[in-house]
This record gives C-alpha cells, sequence and structure tokens, in this order.
C-alpha cells in the first residue's frame, strides 16, 4: 500500500499572531514580529530579543481541561484545533482510531519545568507543574481534547523535528497506518532553554540575518505549527479540498558536529536527494525552496552547496528563503510552521522573503528573496530543516493534481 497524502488543514501560533492568517499575512507584508522578550527577565542571554508569541489567550475548557497546561502545551493544543476546524474534521465521540498523532519539539513543558524548579527552591513540591513538564504530556492532552485513537508519536530531533514530524505523518497514511495524522510542531520560549543556547553561542548578538554576509547567529522564536495529513482518498471522499501534496521525505544526521554542519553541507546533501528520490521527483521540478537559513555563518552556506550540489545550475533559477527573520527561530515548531508556508507558497503564488538581508555573500549567492515578497509561480517545493547534533530533514511538497 503506498496511498498518497495531502494536507487538508493548518494552523499557526506564532509572534506575528495566534493563527494561520495572521502568520501567512505577516509573511507576505514583509513584517518582523522580532522584539525584546518581555515574559520574564532576559538579563544575561545573549540577547533579549525573540520571537515571543503576545496577546495569547487560552480558555482550557475549550479542551476538556480544568487548569491551563504548560504554555507550550497551549499553543500546540490552539494550533491544532484551527488546523482541525480548517480541514473540517468532525469530532469524534469515542477515539477514532484511524485519526493519528506526530508531535515534535525541542523542550517540551519548559515553562512548566522552570515553574516546578522555583517550587524546589522555594521549599515546595508542585507535583502539577512536574506533570506538565513531562515530554509525553502534551500528546496525552491533544489525544484527549481531538479524540485521537490512532498512533501516537514524539519526536524530538533537535530544529528538525518539525518536519520531521511532517515526514512521519505521510509513512502513516503511505502505510494504511492511519487516514488523518495530526503532525505539529510546539515550544515556547523559557529562561532555561535560551540560556543553554546562549552559551552555545547559536544566538546572534544582534538580528538575524540569513544568507546575509553580515549575519552573526539566530533569534529564538516560538508557538506551535499544526497539520492535518490526510489519506487523499479519505479527503475526496468526504469532500474536502486538499491545499497541497507531501510528495516525499526524508531524514539524517551529519554525524560530525554537535552544532555545525560538515564540511560542504554533506549530509544535508544527502537528505535532499534522499527526500526527492522518495517523492519520485526530478530535481529540475522544483521552483521555489524554504529554507532552514538559520544565520548561523557556519549553517547558511553549506545549505545552499547543499542545494547547488542537487540541484546543479537549477539551483541558481528558483528562490531560496527563509522565514525566521519574522517568527524567529521556533525550535520544534519551526520546520512544520516552514512547511506551511511552503504549501501557502504554492497556493497563493507569493514567496515570502528573507527580512534583515543587508551585504551579499559569495558563499550565499542564489536567490534568497531579500526583504521583500513577490509573486512566483510554484507547483513543486522543498522545505529544509536542520538541527543540533547534526540532524536533518527534508519535505517535498507539491500543486495536488
Amino acid at each position: 500500500m503506498n496511498r498518497r497524502a495531502v494536507i487538508t488543514g493548518m494552523g499557526v501560533v506564532s509572534a506575528l499572531g495566534r493563527d494561520l492568517d495572521a502568520f501567512w499575512g505577516g509573511l507576505v507584508a514583509n513584517r518582523s514580529a522580532l522584539a525584546p522578550i518581555d515574559r520574564f527577565d532576559p538579563e544575561g542571554l545573549r540577547n533579549p530579543l525573540g520571537g515571543q508569541v503576545r496577546e495569547f489567550e487560552f480558555a482550557p475548557g475549550a479542551f476538556g481541561l480544568d487548569a491551563a497546561p504548560d504554555l507550550a502545551t497551549q499553543f500546540l493544543l490552539v494550533a491544532a484545533r484551527e488546523a482541525i476546524v480548517r480541514a473540517a474534521l468532525l469530532p469524534a465521540e469515542e477515539p477514532d482510531p484511524g485519526l493519528g498523532v506526530v508531535l515534535a519539539t525541542n523542550f517540551g513543558g519548559a515553562n512548566a519545568w522552570e515553574e516546578y524548579v522555583a517550587g524546589l527552591l522555594a521549599e515546595e513540591v508542585r507535583t502539577e507543574a512536574f506533570a506538565e513538564a513531562r515530554f509525553e504530556r502534551a500528546a496525552e492532552h491533544a489525544c484527549a481534547a481531538f479524540g485521537i485513537g490512532g498512533p501516537c508519536l514524539l519526536l524530538s530531533v533537535a530544529c528538525a523535528s518539525g518536519a520531521a514530524a511532517v515526514g512521519a505523518a505521510l509513512d502513516l497514511i503511505r502505510t494504511g497506518a492511519a487516514n488523518v495524522v495530526l503532525a505539529a510542531g510546539y515550544d515556547a520560549l523559557a529562561p532555561t532553554p535560551l540560556s543553554g543556547l546562549s552559551v552555545l553561542r547559536t544566538i546572534s548578538d544582534e538580528m538575524i540575518r540569513p544568507f546575509s554576509a553580515d549575519r552573526s547567529g539566530t533569534i529564538f522564536g516560538e508557538g506551535a505549527a499544526a497539520l492535518v495529513v490526510e489519506d487523499l482518498e479519505h479527503a475526496r471522499a468526504r469532500g474536502t479540498q486538499p491545499i497541497a501534496e507531501v510528495l516525499g521525505w526524508a531524514e539524517n544526521n551529519n554525524a560530525y558536529h554537535v552544532t555545525a554542519p560538515d564540511h560542504g553541507g554533506a549530509g544535508m546533501t544527502r537528505v535532499v536527494r534522499n527526500a526527492l528520490a522518495d517523492a519520485d521527483a526530478d530535481p529540475r521540478s522544483i521552483d521555489y525552496i524554504n529554507a532552514h537559513g538559520t544565520g548561523t555563518q557556519p549553517h547558511d552556506p553549506a545549505e545552499v552547496q547543499a542545494v547547488k550540489n542537487v540541484l546543479g545550475a537549477r539551483a541558481c533559477e528558483i528562490p531560496m528563503s527563509s522565514i525566521k527573520g519574522a517568527v524567529g527561530h521556533m525550535m520544534g515548531a519551526a520546520g512544520a510552521a516552514e512547511i506551511i508556508a511552503t504549501a501557502l507558497t504554492i497556493t497563493a503564488g507569493v514567496i515570502p522573503p528573507t527580512l534583515h538581508y543587508r551585504e551579499p555573500d559569495p558563499g550565499c549567492d542564489l536567490d534568497h528573496v531579500p526583504n521583500a515578497a513577490r509573486p512566483g509561480e510554484v507547483r513543486r517545493a522543498l522545505s529544509i530543516s536542520a538541527g543540533i547534533g547534526g540532524n536533518n530533514s527534508c519535505v517535498v511538497l507539491g500543486a495536488v493534481s
């Protein structure tokens, strides 16, 4: 069995706003939501800027909860509900064995963990905070809230996690393990994760500038991105219009260094090549690449080289942009949010820009769509993700035929 998988619903909570329209509207309006973090004191961090979600409200009762869960889980549940509503899925009275979920996160319930540790320092045992900090807790909440009775997976392969979740959903559909899969990434800004990332010096000391010669690192953001990935025939049978097709994917590891990519982008070369092979797609058919584009000095040219290695001369003819200048690096949600942006690029015919770009770099010499969105016809596209520990993911999307 090798069924076709399509995206039928999408939802986003990001620094640009709490829904899909705010996310996409902000991207194509060339808006950056990076600003000083004010939810907690950022003193001591490498940079006080972040892609913080603001003016966010959460109603526990809407999800069958008596109390609010960890903040990252709140983002997840709101984005997932939007994706499910947009997919026109009806609530199940009993858990649906044909509905699965694949979640992706870097830090899980990070804010609940902060609360738990604060309790220990105050000689208090905050059992609810400990429960909400568990990595699997968000999956428990999602399954209960949305009647998910099929496969339930949780991935954490650093910042490649969100894209890997969509790829794993594709595999579940292809093999018949599920008819519909909720694939979502989620994370929230918190002092402990940002402290660790500051120590690793992956964070810019000023502003994220993907592919620009004066780039100095990334800026992290938060939120959640959720997609309903569905068997094409199942979607058609219930009269749902697909948004885009998930054609193929791949995941691997550089096995080289904790933070730096291997020389020449060999690992990313393999993941892009393998994703195209899984999709049975000719490299010459790709019209757009949504890049990982972190803005770190070593990563960006390695990603560009990987694309050149696989696409050859075609690489210089197509746009390759990064949305991280708009929302920040959304950690476990990054890949899923970027796949959503890629799907909307296909349907809307608008290519989102690489914001904060200032200086051309001979090592990053592709069309990086600097600072302003532009119209463009896209039928097939790649979304590339990479992460600490050498993890890489790549997903191939296409217009539904």
